[in-house]
């Protein structure tokens, strides 16, 4: 049996169902390009018949140079993800890091993210569940599929059975992650959550830069091809209007002008595996 949706909004996640998408830049910069990213990915999902969740970091914690940008902080970002909200109906996502992070992010977020490398901080777990939003969590790359049931089991045992899982690969050696398509229906089945994959994430290379992480984004759909053939509820995909002059991850964020091309090719072959109308 396919895993109930997980509803967000206007939007739904199941494997069963049309895929739907998490998108935005890697981190806040500013108020103004917060809005203008959100209303330039509203009007391309609008066209598309696609559900959006808006996605973006008040504060990436894990930079590889603590001299690296990251991002607006919380108090800042707080009025401007309720704006985003307000402004343009779209739900929205953000990290959060610590426990005292949810419930102070909660009330003008839709979905909180836990990070890869904090997926089995029991504490963050259970703050997040405890808030009642939905929560995403992105597998850790240092766990293998089927691990991700126990993790899964922390939210819903705390009595919050909204919870997304993100494959974002797998480390493989040094600066290099691979991802493994077999991961997607074990976690789906293990699980029984829906499944988004994180098309940017899996095409970092983590520190691959020295200071910085360094990424190949022309395999973003490449893998994506992959994902959606295989069946995922969803996509995460980071995406900037300039990627390459991005505070953060911009060698694996997808073009902004190119990314409504890429989401109508993913749409016609989810329409083939599925069988849904495109």
């Amino acid at each position: 049996m396919p895993a109930s949706p997980i509803t967000i909004g206007p939007v739904a996640f199941a494997s069963h169902l049309p895929i739907a998408l998490i998108a935005g830049p890697c981190q806040m910069e500013s108020r103004e390009h917060a809005l203008e990213m959100a209303a330039a990915l509203k009007d391309i999902a609008a066209r598309r018949g696609i559900g959006l969740i808006y996605k973006t970091s008040f504060d990436k914690a894990n930079r590889t140079s603590g001299q690296a940008p990251r991002g607006m902080g919380l108090e800042a970002a707080l009025p401007v993800f309720a704006e985003i909200r307000d402004r343009l109906g779209l739900p929205c996502l953000t990290d959060v890091h610590e426990a005292a992070h949810c419930a102070a992010v909660a009330p003008v977020v839709d979905v909180l993210q836990i990070p890869a490398f904090l997926c089995r901080q029991t504490d963050l777990l259970l703050a997040a569940a405890a808030t009642g939003r939905a929560v995403n969590v992105k597998k850790g790359q240092f766990l293998a599929p089927w691990d991700m049931k126990h993790v899964a089991a922390k939210i819903t045992g705390a009595g919050n059975p909204r919870v997304l899982l993100t494959e974002r690969g797998t480390s493989f050696g040094y600066n290099t992650l691979v991802s493994d398509m077999r991961g997607l229906p074990v976690m789906a089945e293990e699980t029984g959550l829906p499944v988004i994959f994180d098309a940017t994430h899996s095409v970092q290379q983590p520190g691959g830069q020295g200071g910085a992480s360094g990424g190949q984004r022309q395999f973003v759909e490449t893998l994506s091809r992959a994902a959606v053939a295989v069946g995922v509820a969803g996509l995460f995909i980071e995406t900037h209007e300039d990627p390459d002059r991005a505070p953060s991850d911009g060698p694996n964020m997808v073009p902004l002008a190119r990314f409504e091309a890429l989401i109508t090719r993913l749409q016609a072959l989810d329409a083939v595996v599925k069988g849904w109308a495109a």
